[in-house]
């Protein structure tokens, strides 16, 4: 039987114990960043505006720590003096994997500045729109354990349920804009619900783009 090398094989030991580490500390921070945004949601939902703006200052510090993890990960990966197309593909997953925590942030931004209550059918949609966006990012996060695992079917299911829930977003994206639509709303609630709407969308465009690299590292290893 042919032996599957790790998905990090190519590096040395002590450099894949440390990078492995790493990566496992920067998806726990974006699953975190996406939690407190969830939390923020939940907040305007809930009319506690003071809470919402918590959350908030939480996404923007927990988006700040994500990037310290990818500055440093890509400092490891650039100390030597080669650079293997594995590294470079490696250095692109960190990336991609940091611009989840990136949109995350530029959608907590737009929240904070709504205020006031939008109708019941644009909230409900907006809630259902957060959902998605944390059960995405929650699944990403097992895919990327089993590939650390060196368990390419688990991380490759984990990228069909991944693609499946994007496209839950994108209709998902139409509903929420159907109700704006119907709201009737004033010009600025329109525009800033309106690209809140895309933003929340556009991060679990990101997360399938984390997945499709997930798949494509699974692929290398076998």
């Amino acid at each position: 039987m042919k032996e599957t090398r790790n998905i990090l094989g190519w590096l040395g030991m002590a450099e894949e114990h440390a990078i492995t580490k790493e990566l496992e500390g920067h998806i726990n921070e974006i699953v975190k960043t996406v939690g407190y945004f969830s939390d923020a949601v939940k907040a305007y939902l809930n009319n506690d505006l003071s809470a919402k703006t918590i959350a908030i200052e939480n996404v923007k510090n927990s988006e700040r720590e994500a990037d310290v993890i990818r500055i440093r990960i890509t400092r490891q990966l650039t100390e030597g003096l080669l650079m293997p197309p594995d590294r470079e593909s490696l250095m692109k997953f960190t990336r991609t994997l940091d611009k989840i925590a990136d949109g995350t942030n530029a959608a907590a931004r737009l929240l904070g500045f709504i205020d006031h209550r939008m109708t019941d059918d644009i909230l409900k949609n907006l809630a259902i729109s957060s959902e998605l966006i944390v059960k995405s990012t929650a699944k990403l996060h097992e895919a990327i354990q089993a590939m650390n695992k060196n368990d390419a079917a688990k991380a490759m299911l984990d990228c069909e349920a991944i693609d499946r829930i994007e496209h839950d977003a994108d209709d998902q994206k139409k509903m929420l804009i159907e109700a704006i639509i119907r709201a009737k709303l004033d010009a600025i609630s329109v525009l800033l619900i309106y690209n809140l709407a895309e933003t929340m969308e556009a991060i679990t465009d990101r997360v399938e783009n984390v997945s499709e690299l997930v798949n494509q590292l699974v692929v290398k290893s076998r």
